[in-house]
């Protein structure tokens, strides 16, 4: 057969692939709930506020705020659900309670449900309040694992007694993971002198966008998902519980060179994406540092992207290794690159290719592919919070959810010490801050960065997820 038509075959016989695998996933999920090891499909949008044409009115960015009185994820909602809203709106509390409760022993997942049902309990008592900014209309299903987390830390601190005697609220905020809306979220909940903490964004880019107007008006953020080096250090008020690009390059760029042994790699990036920009730049850092050079270097964004040619190029140019530095918007293209590449090659990735998309369409494509994540339910067979997680969710969380859950703790902390906008920035700064969260010790280094390594994952055969194939953590490294 000739190259031209193997490339041909090579791309029908990947669309036939995805075509199938894709009618698999919409039937899954479809059946509603998390699926095992607390991951979820991506890009499947159950509910999508309209983004209109950035800068949105205020009225319109009005609409993308809740604490109870309207529904930020109206698809699938129990009619329970739906009468709460009505009933918190009201005013009527008690029956807010009873129809959330009910709600949630119908969908125990539902992370927007006890948000309001802790709102609710709480009524028009002295609370605290922080916000969740996620990106409800563009990835419903992170945003959902970020509430979860923070769902999770107010239940457990609210039925404690809350913070020295006063509940937490928590304000849920749609950005649509973008940047130009995120910024106006930022600034009416900067505005909102109500809101003492933020949780969020999403993208590296979101959050690069908001943390101007956060730091502007002295609000702490701290986000649980965004990796960009760029973050390091953009302002005093600007935090993280996720660790840096620069530890994921770090730990591939050793595995590759120690594990693997191999040193040259062809690295498979999206120019559009600020996360996955600053990952490709980190790793190759990382890696010439090492001994190691990368040959190649791939543009999902390019709008001629091939993944049959430039896995050619990449193999005529020596690479050992394919690095893929994807983000969620181009998992798609990561997962051509999979098929095409057939397990020739070793697939090296970063957090964003933590998905169920992986398993079920990678499928044996993508077996032993490692990838660097910030935690793995697995990984700390002594911490309660994988057994707590599952015992409230009725699944397993991924590393998402446990890193919202430590932005929560550490904001929850911080009000401890001293509930103003002032007083969590000096906690949170401290060279004595310390919080326990679901990855362990929480601490911040001077530049906001959070003090912990990554957790190599790698691809394997199993039963803990639907799709025959999990993530399992590497130990010893």
């Amino acid at each position: 057969m000739s190259q031209k038509n193997e490339t041909a075959v090579l791309v029908l016989s990947l669309l036939f692939t995805i075509g199938l695998a894709g009618a698999g996933i919409w039937w899954l999920t479809s059946r509603g709930g998390i699926t095992p090891g607390g991951l979820s499909p991506q890009n499947q949008t159950f509910s999508k506020s309209p983004t209109g044409n950035s800068p949105q009115s205020e009225e319109q960015i009005q609409q993308r705020l809740s604490a109870g009185k309207k529904l930020l994820i109206p698809d699938k909602a129990t009619t329970t659900k739906q009468s709460a809203v009505q009933a918190i709106a009201s005013g009527n509390y008690n029956a807010a309670i009873s129809d959330l409760q009910a709600s949630l022993k119908t969908n125990r997942n539902d992370p927007e449900a006890l948000i309001y049902l802790n709102n609710a309990r709480v009524g028009n008592q002295k609370s605290y309040t922080i916000a969740a900014a996620v990106p409800i209309g563009a990835d419903i299903n992170g945003a959902q694992e970020i509430l979860r987390g923070v769902a999770q830390a107010q239940n457990e601190i609210n039925q404690s007694g809350g913070i020295s005697g006063t509940p937490l609220k928590v304000l849920i905020a749609n950005d649509d993971d973008n940047p130009e809306i995120a910024s106006q979220i930022a600034s009416a909940l900067a505005n909102n002198s109500e809101i003492l903490g933020v949780i969020g964004h999403f993208s590296s880019d979101a959050t690069l966008a908001a943390s101007k107007i956060y730091q502007q008006n002295q609000l702490v953020a701290i986000s649980p998902i965004s990796t960009s080096v760029q973050l390091s250090g953009i302002g005093s008020n600007i935090f993280r519980t996720v660790p840096s690009d620069r530890f994921a390059a770090n730990a591939l760029s050793r595995y590759m060179l120690t594990k693997l042994q191999k040193k040259k790699a062809a690295v498979f990036f999206n120019s559009a994406s600020n996360y996955s920009k600053s990952l490709k730049s980190e790793f190759t850092t990382a890696l010439y540092g090492d001994g190691g050079q990368v040959v190649s270097e791939f543009d999902f964004a390019k709008g001629n992207f091939n993944a049959a040619d430039s896995f050619k190029i990449a193999i005529a140019q020596g690479a050992e290794v394919i690095m893929l530095a994807a983000n969620t918007a181009t998992l798609d293209q990561a997962l051509q690159v999979v098929q095409v590449n057939a397990k020739r090659l070793p697939l090296l990735a970063g957090d964003d290719v933590y998905t169920a998309k992986i398993l079920q369409i990678g499928g044996a494509g993508a077996t032993d592919m490692v990838l660097a994540v910030p935690w793995h339910i697995l990984a700390d067979p002594q911490s309660k919070f994988p057994q707590t997680s599952k015992e409230l969710w009725n699944a397993e969380v991924s590393w998402r959810t446990a890193l919202a859950y430590d932005a929560a703790i550490a904001l929850i902390v911080g009000l401890g010490r001293n509930p103003t906008r002032t007083g969590i920035q000096q906690a949170l700064s401290a060279s004595d801050f310390s919080a326990t969260g679901a990855s362990g010790p929480i601490r911040f280094l001077p530049s906001g960065d959070r003090n912990r390594a990554v957790q190599l994952v790698i691809v394997k055969p199993g039963t803990r997820t639907s799709y025959g194939y999990e993530f399992v953590p590497i130990s010893g490294l």
